[in-house]
């Protein structure tokens, strides 16, 4: 660490010597306080529906109005967390201001208006996904442990010795360690669908070969926290209905950026986290058919998923209260229904489109940088990705430096990257390094960021050059 201090303040040395050019780079910088005005609390909120994405969309993240090291604030880590818009954080203060209280046991105003808009907000969220109804959506902390409720429920009822689970290399930890931890009690065999040869996305050739009659359980990642690529969801689904097989999709990645309909994506359950899609963190979903649910027994015990306790037994409540074991995150949860709400009026076909606009000029203004520069997964347009596009997202080395000394530098130019092994261990091992450094856009990012980040990075590449005397 002491030796990366050095280099840090070595870098704020050499940007001073190189004043000029720092500072026509620091004129390319959007200037997020122009845009991101502070905003009066009580003051009505545009509809979403009229808001414009990109630069207009700012004034709705008050955390964007800042400096960072100096510079304006330049956020490209959304696919770790999101910010929030003021819709979002005016839920939170009203729960807390007006209405706190514990849900479904209490009949006094207050406890009567939080459950209200407790499954008020389960019922936006089922909107925002197109569930049949509120009933199959589970509120849970967040994907893994909606991830683990499944393997804890249907997977220790269903999975038997010598069954086989399909998950693939790419995934979270989040969707290999409770398959793991599954197999290890039940005897089950994991099997991994391997990289394309150009190692930019899953190969559906070699997914083909895994299935077989003892396939019981499919669970991918629907958007690739890493290599951006997108899922052929309706072919997996298609090929777990021919062998029986269920199929759980991650869709972290893509909840927050496309629009879903669970009724149509042919998945059995798919997960996702609030803080992803302009959320509170502490909370998420579980997203099952109602049938499905039905089958599932109950994983954690306590109040709320009962339906009568004696002293020796009890029986439980339908879901999703089943699935629901205490006192919930109320206030998170209401902000999680604010988010979905927020989103769907704005439009997720905008959305979509947005990031594929600003996810191509980041691919694009990022590769053309330096021939030093790997980008990991399929290029916009691939034709291999059969028009589903990649996300808005670009995880990249440079050549001789490390993802963490990059991104250290970044952030002391006021750019917020993400750098390491982003959870997703064997997808680094398999790509043959150790870790990487990953930007992420979303709909509140402009092109004239991407164009900081962009001259940020050729800063840092010429220090180190500088530095080492290349």
């Amino acid at each position: 660490m002491r030796s990366l201090a050095r280099l840090v303040t070595k870098r704020h040395q050499w940007m001073t010597h190189h004043r000029t050019a720092a500072a026509a780079t620091d004129v390319a910088a959007p200037a997020p306080g122009a845009a991101a005005a502070h905003h009066d609390d009580r003051a009505p909120l545009p509809a979403p529906a009229s808001l414009q994405l990109g630069a207009p969309l700012r004034s709705q993240f008050p955390i964007l109005d800042q400096t960072v090291n100096g510079h304006p604030l330049v956020y490209l880590d959304n696919a770790a967390t999101s910010q929030k818009p003021h819709a979002v954080l005016r839920a939170l203060s009203d729960c807390y201001q007006e209405y706190n209280a514990n849900v479904h046991r209490g009949v006094h105003a207050l406890s009567a208006r939080a459950t209200q808009e407790y499954e008020d907000a389960r019922a936006k969220v089922a909107a925002l996904i197109g569930a049949r109804n509120s009933r199959e959506v589970v509120i849970t902390r967040n994907a893994t442990e909606a991830i683990n409720l499944v393997a804890n429920t249907w997977g220790l009822q269903n999975i038997k010795p010598g069954d086989e689970i399909i998950l693939s290399v790419a995934e979270h930890h989040a969707n290999l360690v409770p398959w793991q931890l599954l197999a290890a009690r039940t005897g089950a065999v994991l099997r991994h669908v391997r990289l394309t040869p150009d190692r930019t996305q899953l190969d559906m050739n070699h997914f083909r070969t895994l299935l077989s009659p003892r396939t019981r359980l499919i669970s991918l990642v629907h958007v690739s926290n890493v290599l951006g690529c997108v899922l052929d969801a309706a072919y997996v689904a298609e090929q777990a209905r021919a062998v029986g097989a269920r199929l759980l999709l991650d869709c972290c990645q893509s909840v927050p950026h496309s629009s879903l309909d669970v009724t149509t994506l042919g998945a059995d359950w798919i997960v996702a986290s609030s803080h992803k899609f302009c959320g509170p963190s502490g909370v998420g979903f579980l997203w099952g058919s109602y049938e499905l649910l039905e089958e599932m027994g109950p994983w954690m015990g306590g109040g709320e998923m009962i339906q009568d306790v004696f002293l020796d037994h009890s029986t439980y409540a339908p879901p999703p209260a089943r699935f629901e074991a205490g006192t919930p995150a109320i206030a998170e949860t209401i902000g999680m229904g604010a988010a979905a709400e927020w989103l769907r009026e704005l439009g997720m076909g905008r959305v979509h489109d947005y990031e594929q606009e600003i996810g191509t000029y980041l691919w694009e203004r990022l590769t053309s940088l330096s021939p030093r520069i790997t980008a990991y997964g399929p290029a916009p347009g691939d034709p291999r990705s059969g028009g589903r596009g990649r996300a808005s997202l670009v995880a990249f080395n440079v050549e001789g430096l490390h993802a963490t000394d990059v991104s250290t530098l970044l952030d002391h130019a006021g750019v917020a990257v993400r750098s390491g092994h982003h959870c997703a261990q064997p997808l680094h091992r398999e790509l043959g390094v150790p870790a990487s450094a990953r930007a992420s856009a979303y709909i509140y990012n402009t092109a004239a960021e991407v164009d900081a980040f962009v001259a940020a990075l050729k800063d840092t590449i010429q220090f180190f050059d500088d530095v080492h005397g290349a």
